[in-house]
């Protein structure tokens, strides 16, 4: 099992986006993803965020948004990831270069043009909702099966 964040920091109309494209053997290379990842050990969800956050970007978030909780069963092929998904809004600093790739801000009506897992295009549109959400995302070898979600 797998604990991780990804939040998406927004700036008004634009969302900061990062095309991962610079790790070898990434089993995200092509898409573009938010940010965030793993726990250390001790962290809450909320630590974590900001953590990884400023260890991609440079930006340091203040008060991010809780939207929900998604779990992907053996989404790597080794482990089942759990993941909290934020929203940031309030951030200072300078983006940096990002040892994971390229960090872009994207105008929030062209995010769905970017080539996104097919699941992010469905759970990136439940973040402007006003509601809680817990789903689950079955992939298999890098496609969509099936997706769940209950909504409070």
């Amino acid at each position: 099992m797998q604990l991780a964040t990804l939040c998406y920091v927004i700036d008004n109309d634009k969302t900061l986006m990062l095309h991962r494209i610079k790790k070898k053997n990434d089993i995200h290379e092509g898409k573009w993803n938010g940010l965030g990842g793993k726990f250390e050990h001790g962290e809450t969800p909320e630590e974590c965020v900001i953590r990884e956050v400023k260890e991609e970007s440079g930006l340091i978030i203040t008060n991010p948004k809780l939207h929900g909780f998604i779990t992907f069963p053996m989404f790597d092929g080794k482990k089942d990831w759990y993941v909290f998904l934020f929203t940031a809004k309030n951030f200072e600093g300078e983006l940096i270069d990002s040892y994971e790739g390229r960090l872009e801000w994207i105008q929030n009506d062209k995010l769905f043009e970017l080539n996104l897992w097919d699941g992010d295009e469905i759970f990136m549109r439940w973040l402007l909702q006003d509601k809680f959400f817990s789903a689950k995302f079955v992939y298999e070898n890098g496609k969509l099966k099936e997706h769940n979600v209950n909504f409070y």
